[in-house]
């Protein structure tokens, strides 16, 4: 067998329910689309309903979609509310939707964009929904951090919502660190169920919709060194599906693409930065979610 793993290597996933964020294009379609072709009854959670609706019609298998907008808490409740009077149990949570380098902008609950929707919201989510998970074998929170969660990036707890001063790289380095420090501890809480795990995943430089928001300058220089440094969603979401899906995978493993600089290729187990392992930033982090969230884990 070849040793690049691709998405003829996802088992038969008939039985199983996948719910993934910012399903609608990019990383999270392929996500769900692939997992929907091996048979896993999927939930596209995503912020726009009509588009998801017209996403899910290009999907073959058992799709459904459901409202939520992560920039919001009462989204966020509003979904797990309905998530878990539909499903009373949950194989692979997936937490992929993001935002990356808008202007600055707050969230409904007055968080900047990035932390708000990238952490705290799928913080929230996983939150609401990990009593649906803990009882099922094999099941798994998956959560796509970035190579980005080495640039210029720390939790600046002294001004985690970036009101004093905004620099939107820097702002979303801090969040996808925090996707990463979200899995490890996550994955201490877990180790004593030993159904659950948490694992993280990147896809390197894939060609989607985040890169809209770049600045103008940044935004031209990528259209022209595009082809050379990225890769389409279809292989950008492998080192998701393979971390939901691998049966080798371990909780608190990092998957990403094993190319040059995690730039592209197929999936490979990869390694965080050393400030992602530091367990006391990890656990203050864990204490400021739950209070800006008020969300407390089961």
């Amino acid at each position: 067998m070849s040793d690049n793993w691709t998405d003829t290597r996802i088992p038969d996933q008939s039985g199983r329910v996948a719910i993934v964020t910012g399903a609608n294009t990019g990383l999270g379609f392929e996500t769900a689309r692939m997992l929907a072709e091996r048979g896993a009854t999927v939930v596209m959670a995503v912020r726009n309903i009509e588009k998801g609706k017209q996403a899910a019609a290009r999907i073959t298998g058992d799709v459904t979609v459901q409202a939520l907008d992560l920039s919001s808490r009462d989204s966020i409740q509003s979904a797990a509310t309905d998530l878990r009077a539909l499903h009373p149990r949950i194989d692979l949570l997936i937490n992929n939707a993001g935002v990356m380098y808008p202007p600055r902008q707050t969230t409904a609950d007055g968080f900047e964009l990035q932390f708000g929707t990238n952490h705290l919201g799928h913080f929230a989510l996983t939150g609401l929904l990990l009593d649906r998970l803990l009882p099922v074998p094999g099941s798994r929170v998956v959560t796509v951090s970035s190579v980005g969660h080495r640039i210029l990036a720390d939790i600046h707890f002294d001004d985690l919502q970036w009101k004093h001063s905004y620099r939107r790289v820097a702002a979303y380095g801090q969040s996808k660190l925090a996707n990463l420090m979200f899995t490890y501890a996550l994955q201490r809480r877990l180790a004593p169920h030993d159904t659950t795990i948490a694992v993280a995943a990147h896809p390197g430089v894939s060609d989607t919709e985040l890169v809209r928001n770049m600045p103008a300058a940044l935004r031209g220089l990528f259209s022209v060194v595009a082809p050379l440094l990225t890769q389409k969603a279809e292989m950008g979401a492998l080192p998701t599906l393979r971390a939901a899906t691998d049966p080798a995978v371990v909780g608190g493993q990092y998957y990403g693409p094993r190319g040059l600089g995690e730039v592209r290729g197929y999936p490979k187990l990869v390694t965080s930065s050393t400030r992602s392992h530091d367990e006391a930033i990890q656990q203050r982090l864990w204490s400021v979610s739950e209070e800006l969230t008020g969300v407390t884990f089961p």
